[in-house]
């Protein structure tokens, strides 16, 4: 289910700011690809690595943006780079009506966990959504985010987003996997478990509902095996330490903008997509 432009009623317990995770390097987007056919706008694009700002139309972010203020955000905070004067200096210039946006800098590349320190002054004490700037998530997703009242995950089985996603089965088994128990709290997320993999895999595509008290883990999580602070270890250490994390099942699907081979298929995905900020 994607978003066609018509905004939602707030609902009880809704939230009103989202976190989104735009600082990565882009390194696989970066990499040529004789099979994708991109335009000029979109290969310059790609060969600098922000995938949030891949001209479909218009950037890919302004979907993002579009589709929270549909669901009922009302805030926006890019986590970027300093090199990222393109990013800033675009919704800058922009209006933006139905969503404010606003930056924080996470000066290296050091992985989610370090990037969510970045946005801690814009979170508050309120409780936000994190999401990833190269993901289209569905209405479904966002929409059960509002509704879980707390802090939690909008999980995806696997078999589910092999079917209604861009994403190739081999690229599933990249993304971490939960365990949830049965009163549907996480219990743990592992990162690319591709030994234990198999389709009834409940994924983590990064669609978060947190609260402050996701600061400290992030803060303290150790270094992973890829040398970078990763956000499924911080929640692991949150559980640990006595954070109760909800989760709601999506069996939608995301566009995944990673690599220059997705392009058109996002493309042609969100070419009937109303976009309003």
């Amino acid at each position: 289910m994607l978003y066609t432009g018509a905004r939602t009623m707030t609902m009880p317990g809704a939230i009103h700011k989202a976190v989104i995770l735009a600082r990565g390097l882009g390194s696989r987007m970066r990499r040529e690809d004789a099979a994708a056919v991109l335009n000029v706008e979109q290969s310059e694009a790609a060969d600098g690595g922000v995938k949030a700002m891949i001209p479909i139309g218009r950037p890919f972010l302004d979907y993002v943006l579009s589709s929270l203020s549909v669901a009922g955000f009302s805030y926006a905070c890019l986590v970027i780079g300093p090199e990222h004067a393109a990013i800033r200096d675009y919704y800058t210039r922009i209006q933006c009506s139905r969503i404010r946006v606003g930056f924080a800098v996470q000066l290296d590349a050091l992985g989610t966990a370090n990037a969510m320190v970045a946005a801690e002054e814009f979170a508050g004490e309120d409780e936000f959504l994190t999401i990833n700037a190269d993901n289209y998530y569905p209405a479904d997703a966002l929409l059960a985010i509002q509704r879980l009242g707390q802090p939690g995950a909008v999980l995806f089985p696997a078999d589910t987003l092999e079917r209604e996603s861009n994403i190739s089965p081999e690229r599933v088994k990249d993304f971490a996997c939960a365990r949830v128990d049965k009163q549907g709290l996480l219990v743990d997320i592992e990162e690319k478990p591709r030994a234990d993999y198999d389709g009834a895999c409940l994924v983590s595509m990064n669609c978060w509902r947190f609260s402050s008290a996701i600061f400290a883990p992030c803060r303290e999580v150790p270094l992973s095996e890829r040398g970078e602070y990763e956000l499924p270890m911080a929640v692991n250490l949150a559980i640990t330490r006595g954070l109760r994390m909800r989760t709601a099942i999506c069996n939608g699907g995301v566009l995944d903008l990673s690599r220059r081979c997705d392009i058109a298929a996002v493309a042609t995905r969100l070419k009937d997509v109303q976009v309003e900020l």
